[in-house]
């Protein structure tokens, strides 16, 4: 009996050994595919530890440089396109009877705006001219009497009308002189009833139709003046320092994405003080409310704009962002951190 059980125990050990062969050797194929796969993934991981070290450093890089153009690069956001514009109004009056310009149009320097009726300002130029012709005429008579006496003897004219005929000549040469002054202001009249374009420029917010009564003096057209656009920077005062003038400059108007190119051309050197205003007295009207927080005042810097892109419309008013390349290393920002928050002292 347990001999039998014994042999039956040897069999079944015997037939075990081979599936134990087949498992062993499977888990070792599966360990040297393990290790093949990851002998083939070796380079990806290596790869992609590099990729992801790279665009950290690249991100770094960025930071940094978003971080000091930041800190040390003078910009700011509070910026607006400028032009100089020019009022015109009419020198004399009367009705316009000509008005060959439309709102917005571009006109040329010396381009016709308004024409005024001229026919009450050419009568006063024949006028005056027929004044004048007869002011020579009374001249010429007067000169010719006045020698005429002076050739005769003390026997044929006394000495006092020499002297009467020789005044009459005088004030005949000035009274010429007077309507010649006359006929020279009623032609520049005439002139003046047409009104010309001083410089290259638009027409801007035009309100005066034909037939309406111009008065002199009083403003009928603006011209914004297409050679005079500049930009103006309003930098807090902390940011002020390092700007000199002739720094480069750049400017980005809110509705284009277009860089400006353009210099420092001046900075301001003065800006409104409220506490400096004079009450009714005469006296310094200042503010005794004091706040702990301090706001940096805004100091205009004047940009001159060298190049203009393709496509930008400048429109005096228009919003912009303006950074400046300071040429000299800009110093670092102040004690305070530069936000000009300080305690109240």
């Amino acid at each position: 009996m347990t001999d039998a059980i014994e042999a039956r125990g040897s069999a079944a050990r015997e037939a075990t050994q081979p599936e134990e062969a087949v498992r062993k050797a499977e888990r070792q194929d599966e360990r040297h595919d393990v290790a093949a796969r990851r002998r083939r993934a070796m380079p990806s991981r290596i790869f992609g530890i590099a990729a992801t070290l790279a665009v950290c450093l690249v991100a770094a890089v960025l930071a940094a440089r978003a971080w000091i153009a930041y800190v040390t690069t003078p910009w700011t956001r509070d910026g607006a396109v400028r032009a100089y514009t020019i009022s015109l109004a009419p020198e004399v009056s009367g009705r316009v009877v000509e008005l060959p310009i439309r709102d917005n149009q571009f006109v040329h320097k010396g381009d016709l705006l308004m024409r005024i009726d001229p026919r009450d300002f050419k009568n006063t130029v024949d006028a005056d001219q027929a004044m004048v012709d007869q002011a020579k005429a009374t001249l010429a008579n007067s000169r010719l009497q006045a020698e005429r006496r002076n050739k005769l003897t003390d026997l044929a004219v006394t000495a006092e009308q020499r002297d009467n005929f020789n005044t009459g000549a005088d004030t005949a040469a000035a009274s010429l002189r007077h309507d010649e002054a006359n006929l020279d202001e009623a032609k520049l009249n005439l002139e003046r009833t047409e009104v010309r374009s001083p410089v290259n420029g638009y027409v801007t917010n035009l309100l005066t139709q034909r037939g309406d009564y111009a008065t002199t003096g009083s403003r009928a057209l603006s011209i914004v003046d297409a050679d005079s656009y500049w930009i103006d920077g309003y930098f807090e005062e902390t940011v002020i320092k390092p700007i000199k003038v002739g720094d480069p400059a750049k400017a980005w108007l809110m509705g284009f994405g277009e860089v400006i190119d353009g210099h420092v051309d001046s900075i301001a050197r003065g800006i409104n003080v409220s506490n400096a205003t004079p009450n009714g007295s005469g006296l310094a009207d200042v503010n005794p409310v004091f706040t702990w927080v301090r706001l940096a005042q805004r100091v205009p810097v004047r940009i001159h704009i060298d190049r203009v892109p393709q496509g930008v419309l400048l429109a005096a008013g228009m919003t912009a962002t303006v950074q400046i390349d300071p040429r000299a290393a800009a110093a670092g920002p102040s004690p305070s951190g530069g936000r000009a928050e300080a305690g109240a002292r």
